[in-house]
């Protein structure tokens, strides 16, 4: 992607070079689409936020193995270390990166799930309770407060996990700058979903992007 003041990098290079603030400006020029609040989590964080919420579970669609650990086809209970090694295994899954990022999208839409399924937002006590334990694991801008964050929760009451949809830039194909193994971006088919969020209507054209969407079942 291009990278204001560096020319054409890796998108991760953004974050090396200027921290969030570069890397929103990255992503806005390349959407077009204003990003208002940004948050990051680390490996640590991962791991207490999952265990904070009592584990999340995840469906696997072939049975793996990463570190010290076995996921099985199937239904599988995540604690935080366990979550860690799910989200972070590229290696011996047929996509690779691809599958990585899969990956750390179905733990989101579990750990979503689970948040809703709870009741989680049926009152603000409960509110209060999961915000506390999302924001002891998880760093955001300076912009977003503790009461942003109340009043964002509370707007997302009605939102269900059938609701929500996960999707990935739409690429080409993979190849190489340099030393730097690279993925090259869609830019026709980008244009496309991005024009639809710029317009809040990805979510009625989501049919358009069944190739970046995120399978009931990722591997």
């Amino acid at each position: 992607v291009d990278i204001p003041g560096y020319g054409m990098n890796k998108i991760n290079a953004a974050y090396a070079f200027g921290g969030p603030s570069l890397l929103i400006q990255t992503i806005e020029n390349l959407t077009g689409v204003r990003i208002d609040h940004f948050a990051a989590i680390s490996f640590n964080g991962l791991i207490s936020m999952t265990d904070q919420l009592g584990g999340v579970d995840v469906e696997v669609a072939e049975t793996t193995t990463n570190g010290p650990y076995t996921f099985t086809q199937g239904l599988n209970h995540l604690d935080g270390d366990m979550a860690r090694w799910y989200v972070g295994q590229r290696y011996d899954l047929p996509g690779g990166d691809f599958d990585r990022v899969k990956r750390q999208q179905n733990y989101l839409r579990s750990m979503f799930g689970k948040l809703f399924a709870a009741g989680t937002f049926d009152s603000v006590g409960q509110i209060d309770s999961v915000l506390q334990a999302v924001t002891s694991s998880i760093a955001v801008d300076d912009s977003l407060s503790n009461a942003g964050l109340l009043e964002l929760a509370l707007s997302a009451r009605s939102l269900t996990p059938g609701g929500m949809d996960f999707f990935t830039a739409p690429v080409l194909g993979t190849g190489t700058e340099g030393a730097a193994s690279v993925v090259y971006l869609d830019q026709a088919t980008g244009d496309r979903m991005w024009g639809y969020l710029q317009t809040d209507s990805l979510g009625q054209n989501a049919d358009e992007f069944s190739d970046e969407a995120l399978p009931a079942t990722p591997r």
